[in-house]
């Protein structure tokens, strides 16, 4: 995790996406906010040793490979699992079952879409707050 590195926001619907740039637009962190549409683009993007990522947020429910089944290959890969950088999910759903299975692939966070922008900017915000004074291993760097 780097704390100017990208904040990759793997996400398949685009009103969701638009939403979210509006709220990461109105925070103004200085980090370069960059949207996954595919989630099969992920594993290829997140390789590359270029790319230090601060946060990852990710839907769950995408065509191809959920959530869940992202985060496994991601945690299988050491050259991207070795970045240690948060992965949050973020869901419309409140679905106790998908809770645990967040945490269960090791997720640190697990967070229900908002549909009012002021709630979900807060949201956003307290996200991003946390792991801006958390420490990792990669931030000690």
């Amino acid at each position: 995790m780097r704390r100017n590195g990208e904040i990759i926001i793997i996400e398949d619907d685009e009103d969701d996406r638009l939403f979210l740039k509006d709220i990461f637009e109105s925070l103004d962190y200085p980090n370069k906010i960059k949207f996954i549409e595919d989630p099969m683009e992920a594993i290829p993007y997140l390789s590359k040793p270029s790319v230090l990522p601060f946060l990852i947020i990710s839907d769950i429910n995408m065509p191809k490979i959920n959530g869940f089944e992202l985060r496994e290959q991601i945690t299988s890969i050491a050259e991207i699992s070795h970045k240690c950088v948060p992965y949050i999910f973020l869901s419309t759903s409140r679905n106790p079952e998908n809770v645990n299975k967040a945490y269960s692939c090791n997720a640190q966070g697990y967070f229900k879409k908002e549909e009012d922008f002021s709630v979900y900017k807060i949201m956003m915000k307290n996200i991003v707050e946390y792991w801006l004074t958390s420490l990792t291993p990669a931030a000690m760097l």
